[in-house]
């Protein structure tokens, strides 16, 4: 049965970041409905296996028999196209797609927690069609060919949010640039129960926990380990696998998907994390820390908020391998070890508590009719 509130979050094709965090949302309407663009259901977790979640009409193709990656030029028809309960008056949605588009009722308002504005629409567009071997050459050009209009879709779209909250200040600069909208921070959470640290002395590793996307540039932390011959463990999957494979020496082992209780133990253990990408705000930098491990970052994006250089980590001031192999040299070389206690409470500040408190007060302003 529907009710006042109705949530939304762009697709769940696997559960990353985004998808963690839209179950913290959605953990404070537990009896509300779900729209996605189009979601794998054998991917969903035992609390998301219960929801009522509503589809577009690409879900009779993506992503059991293609690729969602292709059908970005179909994404404004299908949000167009789907609708949610009349009697909706909040429509919270999880975005950095083009899900916050989703046609709403007289008197409903749209809360919109973006993620991102969509980086391959906007200021990164021309870097996922060059770097995204993924889609290959015709996919490549399918995507060049489509995206001024799914961009004007999206800009047409942050119109029809009422509220944003930015999940970085670092979004919230993209949000104001993209959408010309202002946007409350507020940061999203990390499970400091789960992820702690072990009492251990760290093991000789490094770690990096990435989907294997180009715009993540694993490819840094594989060269940077192969030219010094350190360990680097490398956790995740995607497109660019068989690349950074051919690119890695001896000293690199990849992973693969691993479960959560692995994760945090690879992370309570490792030497260092190393974070070489942009991220929006980087929910792997913060697990780590509340690890007690770590991080070696890039200076830039959501890791300058979220890592507290000399305390919790270091930075590094170019994306490139040369600046990467300094900064790892620079941290094996420091007199004093990092505290795990610093990296631990220094994480705890992005608690799961924290971030419904955050998140219901702003409905609670913004809606006070619903909350």
């Amino acid at each position: 049965m529907s009710g006042p509130v109705h949530l939304a979050h762009h697709w769940w094709v696997w559960r990353r970041g985004g998808g963690r965090v839209f179950e913290d949302m959605a953990a404070l309407f537990p009896a509300a409905e779900v729209s996605m663009i189009m979601h794998a259901p054998e991917t969903l977790t035992p609390a998301m296996a219960l929801r009522h979640i509503r589809c577009s009409a690409l879900q009779r193709i993506a992503p059991r028999w293609v690729d969602h990656r292709w059908l970005l030029p179909l994404f404004p028809w299908a949000v167009r196209r789907m609708c949610i309960p009349l009697e909706t008056r909040l429509l919270l949605t999880s975005d950095s797609a083009v899900i916050k588009g989703l046609p709403k009722p007289e008197g409903c308002v749209q809360v919109c927690y973006c993620h991102s504005p969509p980086r391959y629409l906007w200021d990164m567009a021309e870097d996922y069609a060059r770097q995204t071997s993924g889609l290959g050459r015709l996919g490549r050009w399918v995507f060049r060919r489509a995206i001024g209009g799914v961009r004007r879709f999206d800009r047409a779209a942050a119109d029809n949010v009422d509220h944003f909250i930015a999940n970085s200040r670092f979004v919230a600069g993209r949000i104001a640039r993209c959408y010309g909208r202002e946007s409350r921070v507020i940061y999203p959470a990390v499970d400091v129960v789960k992820y702690r640290p072990t009492g251990e002395p760290p093991e000789d590793f490094y770690l990096i926990v990435s989907e294997l996307v180009a715009y993540k540039r694993v490819d840094l932390a594989v060269s940077a380990c192969t030219l010094l011959g350190r360990r680097l463990i490398v956790v995740g999957d995607g497109v660019e696998m068989k690349k950074l494979k051919r690119g890695a020496g001896p000293t690199v082992e990849f992973r693969g998907r691993v479960n959560d209780a692995e994760v945090a133990g690879l992370m309570a253990r490792c030497r260092a994390f190393l974070h070489p990408q942009i991220e929006d705000f980087g929910l792997t930098a913060v697990e780590v820390q509340a690890s007690g491990r770590p991080v070696i970052a890039l200076g830039e994006g959501g890791a300058l908020e979220s890592v507290v250089a000399g305390e919790t980590g270091l930075f590094f001031g170019r994306q490139d391998e040369v600046a990467l192999v300094a900064a790892i040299l620079e941290f094996e070389g420091m007199p004093v070890a990092f505290s795990p206690e610093n990296c631990r409470k220094n994480a705890e500040r992005f608690s799961l508590a924290r971030f419904q408190a955050e998140l219901g007060d702003a409905l609670r302003e913004w809606v006070p009719d619903v909350m």
